[in-house]
């Protein structure tokens, strides 16, 4: 596996390998998806790709401009210079210059113009989205190891309490004052807290490489977080509708659907743009040599049979098979599946937020009610350890106050981090940039 992990490193480019000398903070592993993960990249070249079709639209005012250039040879009777059928061979020499540019078509290019420049907006949108969903997902995943770290931590302590009190027992077992049933009986617990600690240990690795995939990490072994201080200051979550109220203003998925709905409307103008006839300008340069001229020489043809024009080109539109109207009824249809698309995504926001609210209202008074379920575990923890120290409990007394101990303390760690992710969860949507705990 270290052989697999050391070849992959040495293939990847200087540039893109981790820093894995230290804990990453939440902040260093968003940065590092983001310039890093597959979907954010994809995005990222779809702008890049709608910013090449608004360049290009803003060039279609400009008149084309093409030359040519041609040579001909004939053999066998033809025309000569003297406008009679001769026998023999002959070339001639061509070239042209020309322009054409649309003066009118029924405003359809202003319009692709401007419906090029709203689907880079909603690009950028897109690109933004697929940044939010990133953050989110790794900051789900970032608390996922922080709450097995504290799990770990947890079956760590309940692992070092049964192994002292084996200890214990093995001692006053030697002196008599406790039954060989009582040292078995507490080497089972021990070997079911080892076991505990060590299905921690394997969620822990088993996070820690969750998330490094989805950090696009070309190598894992040595990646581990840092444990940012937890705050609790703030707990104000607000109402769903005030969230919504921000939400719907900023968030990219709703600004990119608005901004096609806006697209759809252009659409429908471009097509209803045939309806209208067009007029185009043209204009070009030419001149030509025939070697049948026979006193003339190359030079003095092309001066003598240099031409200009200029032309103005009117097409009206009578009958296309109804292509046309076809085309500006598909375009309706698309604005009004977007106008639903659009109501889609601001319905599923405010489900998403719904849901996040509940979430963290509930993990608000979970926290709550574990913490004091928690400090009443400690505190009979405590007392029975007390008792079972002085004879007055049994093993199996001190065993079930410690299990409710151990099951106050991880519901507890569950409900803090259930509470942190939710409560950044709601910033998110209020509009802050950054996810933090």
């Amino acid at each position: 596996m270290k052989a697999l992990l050391l070849a992959l490193a040495l293939a990847a480019p200087a540039d893109t390998l981790p820093d894995l000398s230290h804990p990453w903070t939440l902040a260093q592993c968003v940065d590092w998806a983001l310039e890093h993960n597959l979907s954010v990249a994809s995005s990222r070249l779809t702008t890049e790709l709608r910013q090449v079709d608004k360049e290009t639209a803003d060039w279609s005012w400009v008149p084309s401009v093409s030359a040519s250039a041609g040579e001909n040879w004939s053999f066998g009777r033809g025309i000569g210079g003297d406008n009679t059928y001769q026998s023999g061979n002959s070339s001639s020499t061509s070239f042209s210059l020309g322009a054409n540019m649309t003066l009118f078509d029924g405003l359809a290019t202003p319009r692709r113009i401007q419906l090029s420049r709203l689907n880079l907006e909603a690009a950028t949108a897109d690109l933004e989205k697929a940044r939010e969903d990133i953050r989110v997902s790794v900051t789900q995943a970032y608390v996922q190891v922080l709450y097995n770290y504290e799990i770990e931590e947890v079956a760590r302590e309940q692992l070092s309490i049964d192994s002292l009190q084996v200890a214990r027992l093995q001692g006053l077992f030697e002196s008599g004052k406790a039954s060989a049933a009582q040292v078995s009986e507490q080497k089972a617990s021990q070997a079911q807290s080892y076991l505990t600690w060590v299905q921690a240990s394997n969620n822990v690795r088993s996070s820690l490489l969750e998330l490094s995939q989805l950090l696009e990490l070309p190598v894992w072994d040595g990646f581990s977080i840092e444990r940012p201080a937890v705050d609790f200051e703030d707990s104000y979550i607000g109402t769903p509708d005030d969230i919504y109220a921000d939400a719907v203003l900023s968030r990219p998925a709703v600004q990119a659907e608005k901004l096609r709905l806006e697209g759809s409307e252009k659409s429908l103008q471009i097509a209803k743009a045939g309806y209208f006839p067009s007029l185009s300008l043209s204009g070009g340069l030419g001149t030509n040599y025939y070697s049948t001229f026979g006193s003339q020489g190359f030079w003095n043809q092309l001066s003598n049979n240099f031409s200009q024009y200029v032309g103005l080109s009117l097409n009206i539109p009578v009958f296309d098979r109804f292509s046309t109207r076809g085309q500006v009824r598909q375009a309706r249809l698309n604005r009004e599946n977007q106008q639903i698309q659009l109501q889609r995504v601001q319905q599923s926001l405010y489900k998403e937020i719904v849901q996040a609210w509940n979430g963290a209202v509930a993990a608000q008074a979970k926290l709550r009610a574990s913490t004091l379920a928690r400090q009443a575990a400690a505190d009979a923890m405590e007392l029975a350890t007390a008792k079972y120290e002085n004879g007055k409990a049994t093993l199996t007394e001190f065993n079930e106050a410690r299990n409710r101990l151990v099951k106050a303390q991880s519901d507890a760690v569950q409900a803090t981090y259930e509470y942190l992710f939710q409560r950044a969860l709601l910033r998110f949507y209020r509009g802050k940039t950054a996810l933090t705990l």
